[in-house]
């Protein structure tokens, strides 16, 4: 389903923090937003998912304006997965995951074979089906991240939304969880995420994004996209970008400081 958002612009009163915002995505494509922090990412995405109202613009799931929606027909085209994400204390992974069939249930339709079988198929295709007794917090970082991604594959919604997937990962396991969005989107779903790290969004994402100051900047193929004049823009250092050996993925080295300049190469999100 392609997920298209129209001249969006939202924030609070006073203070817009996206504005004119326009976005198309494919169906079956992952898109990576990029950009400082402040600059709109995650508003942008709660405005998609029916979180945060927009002041003007149109958010569309296939045909339908997802604002015009019920908040259960929504959540039938478009789930998110937050950051740092809180679940009940001591629930178990079988028990978590079930919570993504939450907006299938209602008064006439109780838990069913079909509920049972996305279930067991998030698990799959998470590689958590071992774990799914275990308890949430008995758990290491990447494995709670794998969790919660089958939640929301769980909810078996053609958009998924994915709002910093990889932050506090180990290199390894941040490695894990994008190669699963990769398969997502290969089976057919369209996936939006915020990504910090502009590697990782050149390797995996059929389609970078960057923002600034609350508007798209720049969006294309990573190889047209990342440059050292966008680095600089976005992030306020001078920086080269190398080609990875194999696939030709831009890879972004920051240049490093001279004696007696303040390192700002060192605080940059860009991995």
């Amino acid at each position: 389903m392609e997920l298209t958002v129209e001249a969006l612009t939202a924030g609070y009163p006073g203070h817009p923090v996206v504005t004119g915002v326009d976005l198309t995505v494919p169906s079956g494509q992952v898109v990576a937003i990029v950009g400082p922090n402040g600059c709109g990412k995650s508003t942008l995405l709660r405005a998609v998912a029916r979180l945060h109202k927009p002041e003007s613009g149109t958010v569309r799931a296939g045909e339908k304006d997802v604002w015009q929606l019920t908040q259960r027909a929504a959540a039938h085209r478009i789930a998110l997965l937050a950051q740092s994400p809180q679940a009940p204390e001591a629930v178990t992974v079988a028990g978590l995951v079930r919570y993504g069939r939450h907006p299938h249930q209602g008064l006439f339709r109780q838990w069913s074979r079909e509920d049972e079988r996305a279930v067991r198929e998030a698990l799959e295709a998470t590689g958590t089906t071992a774990l799914a007794e275990r308890r949430l917090d008995q758990l290491s970082g990447g494995q709670r991240q794998r969790c919660w991604l089958a939640m929301v594959l769980a909810q078996q919604t053609p958009i998924v939304l994915l709002d910093e997937p990889t932050s506090a990962l180990d290199l390894g396991h941040a490695v894990e969880v994008l190669s699963l969005v990769r398969e997502v989107a290969a089976a057919g779903r369209t996936v939006v995420m915020v990504l910090h790290d502009l590697a990782s969004a050149a390797r995996y994402a059929d389609t970078v994004v960057a923002m600034n100051a609350g508007r798209i900047v720049a969006q294309g193929p990573a190889r047209d996209v990342v440059t050292a004049s966008l680095v600089k823009e976005l992030y306020g250092i001078d920086a080269d970008i190398l080609r990875a050996p194999g696939d030709g993925s831009p890879v972004v080295v920051p240049v490093a400081a001279s004696a007696g300049t303040p390192a700002a190469a060192e605080t940059t999100p860009v991995g």
